[in-house]
């Protein structure tokens, strides 16, 4: 469930790409009018105003927000692309960057359906010109690098159905891979976390706890590390409850001495969408502290102000 705030009477899209570009004149930008207009319309009307944006001004609106915005205000630059787009964007920016980001992408691939990841492949191999497969296959390697390939490459069931013989055939076999032996084969984990669907894997969780009284997120840990044992961990916990998950990954964000901001905005602009509302109950639940107070908290000026705008103020 979206908490994005929509207005109920909206300027045209071709009024909104001209104040835009008012906002981008004279000596700095006005980001408050930016935010006022991108941080309340939906991806099919930011669409449009970036349509709007080039045929009058015959240039890329994303290109002009990248020379107007510095610090914590680009997050803007990933939120007016569409989903599909904004996924391939930070995939691209963690895998290339000087000091590659290893867990974010890892993030990115593993919280996703397969219906998400077949958009997003496409969008990256047009938008970047190189499959996503190569340059996850130029950095990352051996068991983290087969599980996000297998990850990307296994189509996987998105339903709700799930066959009990089945499920505990794979709590059986996940047993019999990790804490029943000495050492682990990590194929096998490989190749159920990747090939079954989430409510398969969600059942498969529940299982293992019921045979073996032990948590298969505690066996993941102790049988598994690293980049790998992340990708599985984030497979499970997506698997059981995205919202929980997000909610904890943002707690974890803001929690201590500074805040990731990078971590932050990749979950606001990428959730928001998606299910930001969910998060939102899920994180009051754990944290007992709203998300917009935390986020309140723990940001300022108008990166404070876009963060909010998007997460939604609690009423």
């Amino acid at each position: 469930m979206a908490s994005l705030s929509v207005p109920p009477v909206l300027t045209s899209p071709r009024q909104d790409a001209a104040a835009l570009h008012k906002a981008f004149k004279g000596f700095g930008c006005d980001s408050t009018t930016v935010i006022n207009i991108l941080a309340h319309r939906n991806a099919t009307q930011r669409a449009l105003i970036m349509q709007e944006y080039r045929a009058i001004y015959h240039q890329d609106l994303y290109h002009r927000l990248s020379t107007e915005l510095t610090g914590n205000h680009k997050a803007m630059l990933l939120w007016i692309l569409d989903p599909a787009g904004r996924d391939a964007t930070i995939l691209n920016q963690a895998l290339n960057s000087d000091i590659p980001d290893l867990r974010a992408a890892t993030e990115i691939v593993c919280s996703r359906t397969p219906s998400q990841l077949q958009i997003m492949k496409q969008t990256y191999r047009v938008r970047f010109g190189c499959y996503l497969e190569h340059d996850i296959t130029e950095r990352a390697y051996g068991d983290h690098q087969r599980l996000l390939l297998a990850y990307l490459g296994v189509p996987r069931h998105e339903g709700p159905e799930v066959d009990p013989s089945a499920v505990t055939h794979d709590a059986r076999e996940l047993y019999k891979a990790g804490e029943k032996r000495l050492g682990t084969d990590e194929r096998t984990f490989i190749r159920i976390f990747s090939e079954r669907s989430w409510a398969h894997l969600a059942s498969v969780a529940s299982a293992y706890q019921h045979m073996y009284a032990r948590s298969l997120e505690k066996a993941v840990k102790s049988e598994t590390s690293g980049n790998f044992g992340f990708g599985l961990l984030t497979v499970l916990r997506c698997a059981e409850s995205p919202a929980k998950y997000f909610a904890k990954v943002m707690h974890k964000a803001m929690k201590g001495l500074g805040t990731s901001d990078t971590t932050l905005i990749r979950v606001v602009v990428t959730r928001t969408e998606i299910d930001m509302q969910y998060i939102k109950a899920e994180y009051h639940k754990k944290y007992k502290r709203s998300l917009a107070d935390a986020i309140h908290s723990e940001t300022s000026g108008n990166y404070r102000t876009f963060l909010l705008s998007l997460v939604g103020r609690d009423r």
